[in-house]
């Protein structure tokens, strides 16, 4: 509790922290609005809650992956709390009143930790609401099933916030951090179109996408699939034309593994950084 009381503390006196950290909660709370959208154009009357984007279970699955699009903002905190430490010498100030390396960087996962711990209860929250006030399916076996897709949620947001801290230490500047997260995005898109062209050739019982799965901002992609296509209007139409496809919008275990082995990965890779470098 000490070590997160700091950090905490650091983030309170922050006023561009706490403005991001405010606004990236009340963009959680965004979501509801989209049970507000009507169309009314002559006799078309849409209105967006009626396509059963808040039935249970699916609301689980959609509220997961809309909010995790949100994740970018709580990126920009991280690398500045990164940023500020090296910027204002917190950093060495902190070790000069006897923190150690290894505490520093705990209170920084310890942050990322409530945080995401925060994020996943609200979207709980927001999504039990929503599905109380619109969805056709209230029995509490349908409620409660697909919660995997919360503990997906939570593992995407902590292994991008993981990869964020690394990032931050690595290159010190804010700026530039993000910059390099939307580079290797890049990076990963450029790798992936090389293997569909060359991979086959060089190793023909290896496919592009069974190596892909395997890269880090992808692997994190993969956790949560887009719901868009899971509802039954989307499917109708498909069918009708003909363009019938199968899905598996499911959580897979290997995907859960590969964000933790990468998480973990950013993380040491994030002590040793510390521990090597002359602060």
């Amino acid at each position: 509790m000490r070590l997160l009381s700091i950090e905490l503390y650091k983030l309170w006196h922050n006023r561009i922290s706490k403005i991001l950290i405010f606004g990236y909660f009340i963009l959680i709370f965004s979501i509801a609005i989209l049970s507000t959208i009507k169309v009314e154009i002559g006799p078309i009357n849409f209105h967006l809650a009626d396509q059963g984007i808040f039935n249970f279970p699916y609301i689980w699955h959609f509220n997961t992956f809309m909010i995790g699009l949100l994740k970018i903002f709580f990126a920009i905190i991280i690398v500045a709390m990164i940023g500020n430490e090296y910027s204002y010498k917190t950093l060495k100030q902190n070790l000069i009143d006897g923190l150690s390396k290894g505490e520093f960087l705990r209170s920084k996962v310890y942050a990322i930790l409530a945080f995401v711990g925060i994020s996943t209860l609200l979207v709980f929250i927001i999504s039990l609401i929503l599905g109380g006030i619109y969805s056709d399916y209230n029995e509490l076996q349908i409620v409660f099933s697909e919660l995997e897709y919360l503990f997906a949620y939570a593992v995407k947001l902590f292994g991008f916030f993981s990869f964020c801290l690394f990032l931050g230490l690595l290159i010190k500047r804010s700026a530039f951090a993000l910059g390099f997260l939307a580079l290797w995005q890049v990076i990963e898109g450029i790798f992936y179109g090389l293997m569909k062209w060359k991979l086959s050739d060089l190793i023909p019982f290896l496919s592009a996408e069974q190596v892909f799965q395997f890269f880090p901002l992808n692997a994190l992609g993969n956790l949560i699939k887009e719901p868009f296509s899971r509802l039954s209007a989307v499917q109708n139409i498909v069918d009708q034309i003909g363009e019938g496809f199968s899905k598996d919008y499911g959580i897979s275990i290997l995907n859960i593994g590969i964000v933790l082995v990468w998480s973990a990965l950013f993380l040491w890779w994030s002590y040793l950084l510390l521990k090597k470098r002359d602060l």
